[in-house]
Formats: C-alpha cells, structure tokens, sequence
C-alpha cells in the first residue's frame, strides 16, 4: 500500500467513478491525497460518491457526463479546470457489458457497448490528453481493459472487440504522448465481486461456481486490491512503466490446464 501523501496535489478524473471498482480508485487516490473529478450518467449515484468520499476525508466533484457524446467530455474537462485549474491522472474506467451469444447480439446492444468502452476512452483521452499537452504539465492514463481484449472472450463480443481497442490505444498513445510528459498505462482486472458484476456476469449460481473454478487462486478479486494496483500505475513510483498492461486476476486468463 503506498503511503499517504503520495498524490498530493494531484486531480484526477474518473469515469465510471459512482459506483464498484470507479469509486473504489477515486476513494484509493483520494486517500493518497489526490482530489477527484468523479464522470458518470447517474447524477443521484454522483451525488452520493461524492458524499462518501467527503466522509472518508477526499475531497470531489461529480460531473454528469455521457462519455459518447465529445461535447459532454469537453465539459466535463471544463468543468475540473474551473474547479481545480489542473489535470494530473485520467482514469477510463466506465465500462459497459452483458452475457449474449453472438448471434443474438443486436447492431444497437454492439453500438451500445463500443460507444462506451472504446468512443469513450478516445473521446476522454483526447480532450484530457489535450490539455496535458497544453499546460506542459504532461501526466498519467491508465485504462482499465480485459484480458478477453487478446484472448476473446465468448458470449462478450461486444465488450471484447471494444476492450482489445483500448489495448491498442493505449500502446499507441504511449508511444506518441510520451514526449510530453504523459504516460498511458491499462489495468486489466480479472472477476472482481461487485453488485455490477453480479447482475450482469455471474447472476446463475452455476455460472458464479465455473468461474470460480476457473481461477487458479480459488477467489474473486476484490475493489480494494484493483484499486491498489491502479494507483501504484498512477503514481511516480511507475514513472517508468509506460504502454503496458497490469494484469490482476489471480492466474485466470492463463487458465488452469490439466490442473482442473
């Protein structure tokens, strides 16, 4: 766990930021004393983040924000220069997914998907990298992506095809945005037990139970643990890591083999 301190005088912007693991790395990088710009379409969850994260001592703002339309990004980067005057850290976490069979995934269910995974990230990125590039400040991206992005992943083709678009963006905007002082990194969690993931990936107790066995350390990660991990990417300690992806899920996309 890194010490507290070690973001002082950082702002931090994060998408998805309301709810699961969004508000656990806003409580995370609040805690190292990063002040935070929470993005989500739920201003009822963002009104309650942000009095959570008051309450755990974090300072924030929450901007309700669609990530799809560039316009509401541009606001929402407005928005944490008026109240902070600064962009350190941009954290695209704001995912959407759900379990279909292929065949039986809608063009709209795709777009739907796509639009927020990958449009998103590019819209967020662009604007934020943007205004790193203007201030000369430079600063850190860390996107969070899944191991399905290079393995597939079926009955999630949508997600898939969008998360292994954001592993490409992040290795070429690494390589590009280097120069100016931003490091892009992705963070690739595994089966983390949140409410989200419950209802939308493992609602069948069968399902919940081969996923479980799937993991050769026997568990779900937890908030707590890929919020650790983002933050360490965040910080000066990885100042040299750059365009890579940090895997945290116990072993699972290496499968278990004849080990089952």
């Amino acid at each position: 766990m890194l010490a507290q301190g070690t973001l002082n005088g950082q702002i931090a912007i994060v998408t998805g930021g309301a709810t699961g693991i969004g508000l656990g790395i806003a409580q995370e990088v609040g805690r190292l004393g990063a002040r935070v710009v929470l993005a989500s379409r739920n201003q009822e969850r963002l009104d309650a983040a942000v009095q959570q994260l008051a309450s755990q001592g974090v300072e924030s703002i929450g901007v309700k924000t669609d990530i799809r339309d560039p316009a509401q990004v541009d606001e929402l980067v407005a928005k944490a220069l008026d109240q902070y005057g600064q962009i350190d850290m941009l954290v695209n976490n704001a995912a959407g997914n759900f379990i279909v069979d292929a065949e039986k995934l809608s063009v709209n269910g795709f777009n739907a998907v796509v639009g927020i995974v990958l449009h998103g990230t590019f819209h967020c990125s662009r604007a934020v990298g943007l205004e790193m590039i203007r201030s000369g400040r430079g600063g850190k991206m860390l996107n969070l992506v899944a191991a399905y992005a290079w393995t597939g992943g079926p009955m999630t083709l949508h997600s898939a095809v969008a998360k292994a678009g954001v592993v490409a963006m992040t290795r070429t905007l690494a390589v590009e945005w280097a120069e100016y002082g931003i490091r892009v990194n992705a963070l690739c969690p595994g089966p983390v037990d949140t409410e989200q993931s419950r209802a939308q990936l493992w609602a069948a107790p069968e399902m919940r139970e081969r996923l479980l066995r799937s993991i050769p350390t026997g568990r779900f990660g937890t908030v707590e643990e890929v919020a650790q991990a983002a933050s360490y990417l965040l910080s000066p300690y990885a100042d040299f890591i750059n365009g890579e992806v940090l895997v945290i899920d116990g072993g699972e996309w290496l499968g278990k083999g004849i080990a089952e």
